[in-house]
């Protein structure tokens, strides 16, 4: 049985002092149902009678706003959606809900989705419209999703009544992407947002004769992506606000070698050269948004500005992570091998970036520039990596991949704290103690405390809430002391990090996976003999764990004996094809042939190892297959 949707009685109720509206039951109609029927309109409860019915139908269809899908079918088309919202705003008396459509809804409990959607598509929504059926939201979850939009600036709350703001309609514009809707239903909900943009850009646009068709484009994006809102309680003047937003626009990189100075600028638009200076500084620092702007000094005289995520920096990003993580898994699982890495970072990787990036991104004359700005933007990739959660794995595999280069970019460029930087570093730990000291038995709320400590090299701090740590989860000892062991590690206070594992020997002498970690701490140490003596004890006292031979394999890659290795990660692979860790047996062993020069070798095993560890779900740590899922990337791009 099909579930139709009608309308409030109210709108097609008729009275003694007015007729219903049958266009907007009619297009309420096709609206809220996916098709409808003739017999919708003629039949209970509606009841239109069919000459007036044919009428309705035939002007609607005339003038665009539904069409005729087969005999006796309708459907609404765009046209007649923005009629419907003329229509309805129209009728104030008369409120009915607009609820998700069943696809958004049997896509998970996405609470934040679900209200983005109701509060973009009705004109606000009461705390009950969410507590009731289709969405049935609890109070408590309700509670808990609301607070967090009130306080990013997606909704507002007033007098009871939740709406929309205008950052919030930009999320609820991404947060589509994520379902599986047909393109022309995104396109008219994203096409709902352009329109919105006030006539004023229009007569903007016409007031300072902008024609340019480039222009107009980069300016609109800025303009969805920096809502007014953001700014309408300092700067009141919105046609400012715009001025401020083409003065971007006219010197973005994209435009080389055309710019406009700020004193060209300021006399042609009429405005003073203090407010311009002040407001790029507030967008550069990302003070009034969260999208920060970069700017290069052009080699005419010009200073041209991009905005982080946007088209260029994403491509700039792709190709510095890329140029980076290369460098870091071409040394992979080689920590003694970590200052010559810096090195080729200092000697090399500029240079590679100046190339690649003048290449395919900016013109050839910001080459100058861009050698100035390569080291910022890699303090700034590496702040920005450097807060993606599951960071403090520090002393599994993970110490060895993409965290190799990353957590060390401070070192390599010798990074100082920006006063507004510190100022962050200082306010985030704040707010984080006030977490803890509220939830003490919250073991996250430690680890993300640590991992900002890591990123500044407050090393002497990150020791003493792990010793803390210690009298909080006593029951997690060993995984507390392991983060010890890799701080000391990252003081180059190996010695210190294998007394450590050690004193956790002797406590627990059961533990193999300790006696494993022994192994590589002997190994960063360079004392290969006893590291293999301690795998091969492994190996012998447990002949059917294949992960030994893995371990051993991965040790003597370090020494660069990579002929031994590939026998040890073939026994492996043998004895254990059906294990979670398999997968990165085959990448190692690609990589193993990849240096020995058996290119055929090396992409067999590096596609095997990918596609094992794409179809493995065992693995609890997704992150961790991500990043081998990476490495084989890189290398079969290189092959």
């Amino acid at each position: 049985m099909v579930l139709i949707n009608y309308p409030p009685k109210e709108i097609y109720h008729s009275s003694t002092q007015s007729k219903p509206n049958y266009d907007l039951i009619i297009l309420w109609m096709v609206y809220n149902n996916e098709v409808c029927k003739w017999s919708y309109f003629s039949e209970e409860p509606i009841e239109i009678p069919v000459g007036t019915l044919s009428r309705h139908l035939k002007e609607l269809k005339n003038e665009g706003y539904i069409d005729k899908i087969s005999r006796g079918n309708y459907k609404i088309n765009s046209k007649g959606k923005k009629k419907y919202y003329e229509l309805s705003r129209a009728t104030k008396n008369i409120r009915k809900v607009n609820y998700p459509p069943k696809l958004i809804l049997k896509n998970g409990r996405n609470y934040t989705d679900w209200i983005l959607w109701m509060l973009y598509n009705n004109p606000y929504c009461k705390k009950a419209d969410f507590l009731k059926e289709p969405l049935s939201i609890n109070n408590s979850s309700l509670s808990k999703n609301l607070k967090p939009l009130i306080e990013e600036g997606f909704i507002i709350k007033e007098k009871g009544k939740y709406k929309i703001t205008g950052t919030g309609k930009l999320e609820y514009s991404r947060i589509l992407q994520n379902y599986n809707l047909d393109r022309q239903t995104i396109l008219e909900e994203e096409g709902k947002i352009v329109e919105e943009i006030n006539k004023k850009i229009v007569d903007f646009f016409n007031k300072f004769r902008i024609t340019d068709k480039e222009i107009k484009f980069q300016f609109i994006n800025y303009i969805l992506n920096f809502p007014y809102e953001g700014v309408n309680q300092v700067l009141k003047d919105e046609e400012l606000f715009y001025k401020i937003l083409l003065y971007l626009t006219l010197n973005h990189p994209n435009r080389y070698p055309n710019f406009i100075s700020i004193q060209d600028f300021s006399k042609k638009f009429k405005i003073k050269k203090s407010i311009i200076n002040y407001y790029i500084d507030e967008f550069s620092e990302g003070k009034i948004y969260q999208t920060k702007f970069f700017n290069l000094d052009g080699p005419s005289g010009g200073k041209y500005y991009f905005p982080t995520e946007g088209k260029l920096e994403k491509m700039l990003q792709v190709l510095t992570e890329n140029q980076i993580n290369k460098l870091a898994y071409l040394n992979i699982l080689d920590s003694k091998k970590l200052e010559k890495i810096l090195e080729s970072i200092d000697e090399s990787l500029i240079d590679r970036l100046l190339e690649e990036a003048c290449e395919s991104i900016f013109h050839k004359d910001f080459k100058k520039p861009l050698k100035e700005f390569f080291p910022e933007y890699i303090k700034y990739l590496a702040y920005k990596i450097s807060l993606k959660p599951n960071f403090m794995n520090l002393y599994d595999i993970s110490d060895k991949l993409e965290w190799l280069i990353w957590e060390n970019m401070s070192e390599a460029f010798n990074l100082q704290l920006s006063k507004d930087l510190s100022d962050q570093f200082e306010e985030k730990l704040r707010e984080i103690d006030n977490q803890i000291e509220f939830d003490p038995k919250k073991f996250d709320l430690y680890e993300s405390k640590i991992k900002i400590l890591i990123y500044y090299n407050q090393y002497n701090e990150v020791l003493k809430v792990l010793d803390n740590m210690l009298d909080v989860f006593p029951e997690e000892e060993i995984n507390i002391k392991m983060k010890m062991a890799s701080i000391l590690k990252k003081k180059k206070d190996i010695k210190g990090g294998f007394q450590i594992i050690e004193e956790l020997i002797q406590k627990y002498p059961s533990n193999n996976d300790l006696l494993s970690y022994k192994a590589y701490w002997l190994q960063y140490l360079d004392r290969k003999e006893e590291a293999l003596e301690i795998i091969q004890k492994l190996i012998d006292d447990n002949p059917d764990k294949g992960i030994y031979y893995d371990n051993y394999g991965e040790i003597i890659m370090y020494f660069e004996e990579y002929d031994k290795a590939v026998k040890k990660f073939l026994k492996a692979i043998v004895m254990c094809s059906e294990e979670w860790f398999i997968y990165q047996s085959y990448i190692k062993l690609g990589i193993c042939y990849n240096v020995l020069g058996n290119d055929d070798l090396s992409l067999k095993n590096l596609k095997k190892g990918k596609e094992l560890a794409e179809k493995i779900s065992t693995d609890t740590d997704s992150d961790n297959k991500a990043k081998w899922i990476a490495i084989a990337d890189l290398f079969l791009s290189e092959i």
